[in-house]
Protein backbone atom coordinates (compact mmCIF):
# COMPACT_ATOMS: atom_id res chain seq x y z
CA UNK A 1 0.00 0.00 0.00
CA UNK A 2 1.55 3.02 -0.98
CA UNK A 3 1.49 6.07 1.99
CA UNK A 4 3.16 8.81 3.81
CA UNK A 5 2.86 9.01 7.64
CA UNK A 6 4.06 12.07 9.15
CA UNK A 7 4.45 13.06 13.23
CA UNK A 8 6.44 14.83 15.48
CA UNK A 9 3.99 17.91 15.62
CA UNK A 10 3.18 19.88 18.75
CA UNK A 11 3.13 22.44 20.74
CA UNK A 12 6.25 24.54 21.51
CA UNK A 13 6.88 28.35 22.19
CA UNK A 14 7.23 30.98 19.70
CA UNK A 15 11.31 30.98 18.93
CA UNK A 16 11.35 27.20 19.98
CA UNK A 17 12.59 24.01 17.15
CA UNK A 18 10.16 20.95 16.29
CA UNK A 19 11.64 18.66 13.47
CA UNK A 20 8.21 16.62 11.65
CA UNK A 21 9.06 13.05 10.21
CA UNK A 22 7.42 11.48 7.23
CA UNK A 23 7.77 7.98 6.88
CA UNK A 24 7.51 6.75 2.87
CA UNK A 25 5.42 2.62 2.41
CA UNK A 26 5.08 1.43 -1.14
CA UNK A 27 6.92 3.06 -3.09
CA UNK A 28 10.48 5.15 -3.00
CA UNK A 29 10.70 9.10 -1.74
CA UNK A 30 13.61 9.63 -3.87
CA UNK A 31 11.71 8.44 -7.00
CA UNK A 32 9.78 11.45 -6.77
CA UNK A 33 9.56 15.13 -6.22
CA UNK A 34 8.57 15.43 -2.65
CA UNK A 35 7.64 18.64 -0.30
CA UNK A 36 5.82 20.16 2.80
CA UNK A 37 2.69 21.69 2.35
CA UNK A 38 0.67 23.69 5.64
CA UNK A 39 -2.61 24.76 5.82
CA UNK A 40 -3.50 27.41 8.97
CA UNK A 41 -7.09 27.52 10.17
CA UNK A 42 -9.32 29.41 7.43
CA UNK A 43 -6.47 29.61 5.18
CA UNK A 44 -5.82 27.46 2.19
CA UNK A 45 -3.05 24.72 1.65
CA UNK A 46 0.30 26.13 0.89
CA UNK A 47 3.33 24.86 0.04
CA UNK A 48 6.42 25.64 2.20
CA UNK A 49 9.26 23.57 0.76
CA UNK A 50 9.29 20.55 -1.67
CA UNK A 51 12.71 19.55 -3.44
CA UNK A 52 13.31 17.54 -7.27
CA UNK A 53 13.35 14.28 -7.69
CA UNK A 54 17.42 13.94 -7.63
CA UNK A 55 17.16 16.76 -4.57
CA UNK A 56 18.81 19.17 -6.81
CA UNK A 57 16.62 21.72 -6.95
CA UNK A 58 14.33 23.18 -4.43
CA UNK A 59 11.80 25.46 -3.70
CA UNK A 60 11.12 27.16 -1.08
CA UNK A 61 8.66 29.73 0.51
CA UNK A 62 9.34 33.33 1.39
CA UNK A 63 7.60 32.87 5.18
CA UNK A 64 9.95 30.24 6.25
CA UNK A 65 13.33 31.37 4.08
CA UNK A 66 16.06 30.87 6.24
CA UNK A 67 14.06 29.37 9.37
CA UNK A 68 12.96 25.81 7.61
CA UNK A 69 14.78 23.03 6.36
CA UNK A 70 14.39 19.47 4.44
CA UNK A 71 16.35 16.62 4.42
CA UNK A 72 15.92 13.03 3.47
CA UNK A 73 17.05 9.83 4.64
CA UNK A 74 17.00 7.23 1.92
CA UNK A 75 18.02 4.42 3.64
CA UNK A 76 14.94 4.70 6.33
CA UNK A 77 12.65 5.77 2.67
CA UNK A 78 11.84 8.93 5.32
CA UNK A 79 11.96 12.65 4.70
CA UNK A 80 12.30 15.73 7.89
CA UNK A 81 11.00 18.98 8.09
CA UNK A 82 13.55 20.94 10.59
CA UNK A 83 11.63 24.20 11.64
CA UNK A 84 13.55 26.55 13.79
CA UNK A 85 12.59 29.95 15.25
CA UNK A 86 8.92 28.80 15.12
CA UNK A 87 6.43 32.30 14.91
CA UNK A 88 3.09 32.02 15.97
CA UNK A 89 2.21 32.47 12.51
CA UNK A 90 3.74 29.14 11.51
CA UNK A 91 0.68 27.39 13.54
CA UNK A 92 -0.92 25.12 10.78
CA UNK A 93 -1.39 21.51 10.25
CA UNK A 94 1.40 20.18 8.33
CA UNK A 95 1.58 17.37 5.71
CA UNK A 96 4.24 15.55 3.96
CA UNK A 97 3.74 15.23 0.32
CA UNK A 98 5.35 13.12 -2.88
CA UNK A 99 4.90 12.56 -6.40
CA UNK A 100 4.16 16.52 -7.53
CA UNK A 101 5.69 18.84 -10.23
CA UNK A 102 8.13 21.32 -10.79
CA UNK A 103 8.85 20.77 -7.68
CA UNK A 104 5.81 21.82 -5.45
CA UNK A 105 3.09 21.29 -7.80
CA UNK A 106 0.06 19.05 -6.66
CA UNK A 107 -0.56 16.39 -9.75
CA UNK A 108 -3.80 14.13 -9.45
CA UNK A 109 -1.26 11.13 -8.64
CA UNK A 110 0.48 13.28 -5.41
CA UNK A 111 0.17 11.65 -2.36
CA UNK A 112 -0.52 12.70 1.32
CA UNK A 113 0.54 12.34 4.71
CA UNK A 114 -2.45 12.51 7.22
CA UNK A 115 -1.30 15.80 8.85
CA UNK A 116 0.78 16.82 12.23
CA UNK A 117 -0.67 20.08 14.15
CA UNK A 118 2.06 22.33 14.89
CA UNK A 119 0.83 25.28 17.41
CA UNK A 120 3.23 28.05 18.11
CA UNK A 121 2.38 29.79 21.60
CA UNK A 122 3.29 33.38 22.48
Amino acid sequence: EVQLQASGGGFVQAGGSLRLSCAASGFSLDDYARGWFRQAPGDVREAILCISKDGGNTEIADSVKGRFTMSDDNAENMMYLQMNNLKIEDTAVYYCAAVLDRYCMVVSGTKWGQGTLVTVSS
